[in-house]
């Protein structure tokens, strides 16, 4: 599976974005797909995941109420809707895919090369 990250940029506080990540190969849809995100310095921190049929998602308390994820199979594209953004969301983004459901990145196979965003104050 190769994995394709896009739609991070420069914004302000307040503004939205909304990240893909548009996957290759016919078995997308068994994969459940993770957003995570990493500034300098830090770990790799998990935002939000979802189930390969969309059904089941997770987001991180620091983001829940905020961000979204969402999937569709038929386009073997993974979303990550972010609204209400703060200087602290300032990271390179990150699409994962694996064949489990964890908020771990070690549990994910597969990665994309990642998006920046950047949330002016």
């Amino acid at each position: 599976v190769q994995l394709q990250a896009s739609g991070g940029g420069l914004v302000q506080a307040g503004d939205s974005l909304r990240l893909s990540c548009a996957a290759s190969g016919r078995t997308f849809s068994s994969y459940n797909m993770g957003w995570f995100r990493q500034t300098p310095g830090k770990e790799r921190e998990f935002v939000a995941l979802i189930s390969g049929t969309g059904v089941s998602t997770i987001q991180a308390d620091s983001v829940k109420d905020r961000f979204t994820i969402s999937r569709d199979n038929a386009k073997n594209t993974v979303y990550l809707r972010m609204n209400s953004l703060k200087p602290e969301d300032t990271a390179v983004y990150y699409c994962a895919a694996s064949k489990g459901l964890s908020t771990y990145p070690t549990r994910y196979d597969y990665w994309g090369q990642g998006t920046q965003v950047t949330v002016s104050s």
